[in-house]
């Protein structure tokens, strides 16, 4: 006779179904976060309690974690987020618990693309703190409200910040960002690093005597230098990568260096002391619109087009563009050809082309003809002893800037030497500074050698005549840089129309008077 087990025809409660729960935590900044319990871990904890206190209804916490520390709630480029987002694709997830609203996000627009998102594939969202329930009209309108007010919020924070920041600037004071080369942020403030200021003076100085930035890069590198190297709260290492044309650039258009702040458009007398000297700043800016208008095509002009940048065409008002064409047997024939004609077809303007060579043998015969005013030989003579006098001036300054280097080289060299005594492992920081004193010795010795050079050639009234009685075999003897630099020094624009077979040549300002007396 077998047992039974009388249940007086009522069945045991039946389990409720598991609900598989994903804690979603988020902190907008990284402060704090070191700690052994911090923000996230305080979201967390509460989220479990409640999780714990739905145990009856089948709830149960999963082992993943989607922790986002740092990230905005603005958007949702967040690592956690897009995990969790996966998993509740996947049928992983069955309820998302947050701690508030705003910890998923405080975009509306956001925010409403991921309840689409948990409605899709029928995931349930509780926030510990604010109950209501979604699947009911007024729960949706209540969230809904509530997530209005996260976003009203964190876009009144950023403009109060951003209004902080402009007023700061105003006033001119450092208000963060990324430290920059040759200055340290001490209190909130810029203080010079003497050291790396002297790099940038010489980064500057580098730039106006190649007037090329691919070149100061090569030979900042080759000195081996780097950008700014810190290091972040965390104890990250940031920074300290070789010089590209890029943070060139930056470096050389850095407001910063020369005793200002930007905000937007604006720029304002900084709090800061300036490490470039107010004519240093003004040439490198000059410059660089120089050579960004020619996009650097007047430094390279390999084939020697002296008209290159000077020339347009006088029917469309257009740049005519140097172009070379080789024959089978190897000859260049270089012609400026109108823009309009090589972007639309060569019926598209009357001017078409021209021969280069026919044209600036024009143009130089003009310029030659000036060549003979005893007044313009005054003028170049005066222009000619001004440029060489700003040229040692320069050189001058860049070996002051060595010889500051030097002095606190020899410094750190004497520090070093006697911390190498107490710690065999200084010696690669002595083999460094007297790797950096060599170069900085073989510069200064160069310097030198070029300034003794430039007091040697200073022009004489003698050599400015016989230049101009022998200006072909001058001419001749210029590279295709320096003819392009010597005529735009002279010519500001020439015009060439086709359909009149016409050129017109209008000189810089303080030239033009001597071309009308060359004429007459």
């Amino acid at each position: 006779m077998s047992a039974r087990t009388s249940t007086n025809g009522v069945k045991p409660p039946a389990r409720p179904p598991a609900i598989r729960c994903a804690i979603y935590t988020r902190k907008s900044t990284e402060e704090g976060l070191e700690q052994e319990f911090n923000s996230l871990d305080a979201q967390r904890a509460s989220a479990e309690a409640y999780i714990a206190s739905q145990k009856a209804e089948g709830w149960a916490c999963l082992p993943e974690k989607y922790d986002d520390g740092g990230y905005t709630g603005g958007n949702m480029e967040r690592p956690a987020l897009t995990r969790l987002m996966d998993d509740i694709r996947a049928g992983k997830v069955d309820c998302v618990v947050v701690y508030k609203v705003d910890r998923l996000s405080r975009s509306l627009m956001d925010f409403a693309r991921m309840m689409g998102e948990f409605e899709k594939y029928k995931v349930s969202f509780v926030s510990v703190t604010q109950q209501f329930n979604t699947t009911h009209s007024m729960g949706r309108l209540t969230l809904n409200i509530l997530l209005s007010f996260a976003q009203f919020e964190r876009e009144l924070v950023s403009e109060r910040t951003r209004d902080k920041i402009a007023l700061a600037r105003q006033k001119g004071k450092y208000a963060g960002g990324r430290p920059v080369l040759g200055y340290d942020a001490v209190d909130t403030r810029l203080v010079v690093n003497e050291e790396e200021a002297c790099r940038v003076r010489e980064v500057f100085a580098t730039y106006l005597r190649t007037e090329s930035i691919g070149r100061a890069v090569a030979e900042a590198n080759a000195r081996g230098w780097t950008t700014k190297r810190w290091t972040t709260k965390d104890g990250r290492v940031m920074g300290g990568v070789p010089f590209t044309k890029g943070n060139m650039h930056g470096l050389l258009t850095n407001v910063l260096y020369a005793g200002k702040v930007r905000h937007g458009s604006n720029v304002y007398d900084g709090e800061q002391p300036a490490i470039v000297d107010e004519q240093t700043w003004a040439r490198t800016q000059a410059l660089l619109r120089e050579n960004g208008r020619t996009g650097g095509s007047v430094v390279m002009n390999k084939y020697g087009a002296v008209l290159k940048g000077v020339l347009r065409c006088g029917a469309c008002d257009k740049p005519m563009i140097h172009s070379c064409t080789r024959k089978e047997n190897g000859q260049c024939y270089r012609y400026y050809v109108c823009f309009t004609a090589q972007a639309s077809g060569y019926h598209a303007c009357p001017s078409k082309a021209v021969p280069a060579e026919q044209i600036e043998r024009f143009v130089l015969e003009r310029v030659r003809a000036m060549g003979r005013d005893r007044a313009l030989v005054e003028l170049v003579l005066e222009q000619a002893r001004r440029q060489d006098s700003e040229q040692a001036a320069a050189h001058a300054a860049e070996l002051a800037v060595l010889e500051r280097e030097l002095k606190w080289l020899a410094s750190e060299t004497r520090r070093a030497a006697a911390e190498a005594g107490r710690d065999g492992a200084r010696t690669e920081r002595l083999a460094d500074l007297a790797e950096r004193t060599r170069a900085v010795e073989a510069r200064a010795a160069s310097l030198r050698d070029m300034i003794a050079a430039v007091n040697e050639r200073l022009v004489s009234r003698e050599q400015v005549e016989a230049s101009a009685v022998e200006f072909e075999p001058l001419w001749r003897s210029l590279s295709p840089r320096e003819r392009a630099r010597l005529t735009r020094l002279i010519v500001r624009r020439v015009e060439f129309d086709g359909a009149k077979g016409e050129v017109a040549i209008t000189f810089h300002p303080e030239t033009e008077w001597l071309a009308k007396e060359a004429a007459s």
